[in-house]
């Protein structure tokens, strides 16, 4: 595998310098992006459970006799 670079473009000169990144710059990278996923998932963990949520409701006013036009005229 290759090691990642940090790109740095002078606007004064127009060159452009590909820099290895240090073994702590790669464990930083490493670790924001764990984080990130981390994070991902529990938003998306909470979506599911906010969806989840949302349909018991709708089965249960389905239940007390509701129809889907009622339904929907309550849930928006």
């Amino acid at each position: 595998m290759s090691v990642p670079v940090k790109v740095i473009f002078d606007c004064a000169t127009g060159l452009t310098q590909e820099i290895p990144l240090t073994a702590e710059e790669i464990a930083d990278m490493e670790a924001k992006a764990a984080e990130s996923l981390v994070r991902y998932e529990a938003e998306e963990a909470a979506r599911a459970a906010a969806e989840a949520a949302r349909e018991s409701g709708r089965a249960k006013l389905a239940a007390l006799g509701l129809n889907e036009a009622e339904i929907a005229a309550l849930v928006k």
